[in-house]
């Protein structure tokens, strides 16, 4: 397994769109996009997109972008369903918080649904807090973690 930093619009990315646009229509209907943030707003210097690929499966994967600030908002994760429960999930976001930190953000907010225990479990787990919704879907639950403490 290797991690890959990439940009959105990259070939090793499209797997990843593709099913997580297939996993949000079979939990939640049709209509939820996917496409909702400018492929722009991954790129450096504010943003950045990683896969974790296996060979030339991708495995997993995701992207930060600027939310204000201090704080970089976590977007578009997915685990190819071949490989979850593997912590792959993990491993994604611990490079997505690493990579946050070293641009200076303080803390890593993201959205999830309600049809998604997985996540929401994971999340909870790891010692994100519940912030509410702050995003645009009415029925997503909002989550924050500090990487650095303010001063």
């Amino acid at each position: 397994m290797k991690i890959v930093r990439v940009r959105l619009g990259d070939p090793e990315v499209a797997p990843l769109l593709a099913g997580l646009r297939l996993e949000y229509e079979v939990r939640y209907g049709p209509g939820d996009a996917a496409d909702d943030v400018p492929a722009a707003e991954f790129d450096p210097p504010s943003g950045a997109f990683v896969v974790l690929r296996d060979g030339d499966t991708t495995v997993a994967g995701g992207g930060i972008r600027r939310f204000d600030d201090a704080t970089a908002e976590v977007k578009r994760m997915w685990t190819n369903p071949a490989y979850r429960r593997q912590g792959h999930a993990l491993t994604v976001l611990a490079e997505l918080e690493s990579i946050a930190s070293g641009l200076g953000y303080r803390r890593v907010r993201l959205e999830t649904g309600y049809a998604q225990p997985e996540a929401l479990a994971m999340y909870r787990r790891l010692g994100f807090v519940e912030i509410g919704n702050y995003g645009h879907y009415e029925s997503a639950i909002g989550f924050e973690r500090t990487l650095i403490a303010d001063l």
